[in-house]
């Protein structure tokens, strides 16, 4: 095998900073640090990297170039020349975001602080099919563009939530039961002819677990966000990274059997599942055979709220079936929060009552002494934003920046054509 030789510009590197320029460390490791927003000198990123401060200099350089960090206000001047400072630059590029559910729409701009420059809803049947979907998507984001005075090369990303599961690493629906036309069907591809960027999709309550943690609970690295609406679902966020699971199926709680219905057809063919029994479709369904006329979630918090004893103690029992589930979650995860969102769950003390119930009378005293039950704090923005949070960590990755800046990628590259 022929082997050939790497020349590197290593003028002014130590031997360390050259081994770790070849490992990895290049402008997007770098920028990992500058993503807070807060402004620092090259001396101060050179003190908490160990590089060289040449090298970080280059890496300096490259971000600067690219737009990605600006210069800021000076330092303050410890006597002689005050040296300048840089920072993200939150204004450099946009990214688009979509959450999708079952009769709406939600689409935003996105600076690269995850700050919302535009947005609207619209009402849109998920059933219609997703060239429908995805056109009116289309449209919406080039209509945001123009109202914020940005063209479209200044998009980096998009990201989407869809009401159904998704292989995550396709970006493509999978056997979503209320997305009929749906099934197996190219997202990604869609939009690619339209806009030649990253496409990111996620199931709606992945992106809104996102969402919710990077705007409400931003040091909670341990949570379970559950999505309480037409279906139920569950986003996991361990250890600080959303867990997806092999698949992208994990969270799925809402196809676990639970002990009251075992009598109970759910729309997944199976019998007893949790969502058959407490999403919002199924509570209006037990009222109606008592009676009461339920058109929407909010309807039914509407008649809990007014103190309607048959709703209240109807909506209590299907907290008290989502405690169940949620009693084995705690078990397993050990999270010490646990968040409740989606229409149904919207100032509905009385099911989260229910949920508190269960989960603080079943679960062993160490998993629970610690662990917060709460009501959604970013309510219906959550999934847009974390839509766009998604689409933002993966354009903004490391391994992104490097390859574009012909970083440490570029050199692992040469090597193995090489070596």
């Amino acid at each position: 095998m022929t082997r050939g030789i790497v020349c590197l510009d290593t003028r002014g590197q130590t031997l360390s900073d050259i081994y770790q320029l070849l490992n990895g460390f290049g402008a997007g490791d770098l920028f990992q640090i500058l993503r807070d927003g807060v402004p620092r000198t090259r001396s101060e990123l050179a003190t908490l990297t160990g590089f060289a401060r040449s090298t970080i200099s280059s890496r300096i350089d490259e971000l600067l170039a690219s737009g990605l960090i600006t210069y800021v206000s000076d330092a303050v001047s410890t006597g002689g020349r005050p040296s300048a400072q840089v920072a993200l630059n939150r204004g450099a590029r946009v990214v688009a975001s979509a959450d999708f559910g079952a009769t709406h729409a939600t689409v935003a701009l996105m600076n690269l602080g995850s700050e919302v420059l535009a947005e609207v809803t619209s009402d849109r049947d998920i059933a219609l099919g997703p060239e429908d979907s995805l056109n009116w998507l289309e449209r919406t984001i080039r209509e945001l563009l123009e109202q914020v005075e940005r063209p479209a090369e200044d998009l980096l990303a998009i990201g989407i939530g869809l009401p159904g599961p998704v292989e995550h690493s396709t970006g493509r629906p999978t056997s979503p039961p209320i997305m009929p036309g749906w099934d197996g069907y190219d997202v990604p591809g869609h939009l690619h002819e339209a806009f030649d960027v990253p496409v990111l999709v996620d199931n709606d309550v992945n992106v809104m677990a996102l969402g919710e943690q990077a705007k409400a609970w931003p040091d909670v690295e341990n949570m379970i966000f559950i999505k309480v609406s037409i279906g139920i679902g569950s986003g996991i966020i361990s250890g600080g990274v959303l867990q997806r699971g092999a698949e992208g199926s994990a969270g799925d709680i809402g196809h676990i059997a639970i002990s009251r219905g075992a009598d109970r057809l759910c729309r997944c063919g199976n019998m007893g599942c949790l969502e058959a029994l407490a999403s919002a479709p199924a509570v209006a369904a037990e009222l109606a055979q008592q009676g009461l006329d339920v058109a929407s979630p909010q309807d039914l918090v509407c008649l809990a709220k007014r103190g309607d004893q048959t709703t209240m103690k109807t909506v209590r029992q299907a907290g008290r079936d989502i405690g169940e589930v949620l009693n084995m979650c705690v078990s397993m995860l050990n999270p010490s929060l646990i968040v409740v969102g989606g229409s149904f769950a919207e100032h509905n003390d009385v099911l989260i009552a229910g949920i508190r119930e269960v989960v603080y009378s079943r679960s062993m005293p160490l998993s629970t002494q610690h662990l917060t039950i709460a009501s959604s704090r970013v309510g219906r923005e959550a999934g847009v934003l974390g839509a766009g949070i998604m689409a933002i960590d993966y354009a903004l990755a490391p391994e992104q920046l490097n390859r574009a800046n012909g970083g440490p990628s570029s050199y692992r590259a040469v090597a193995d054509q090489v070596g």
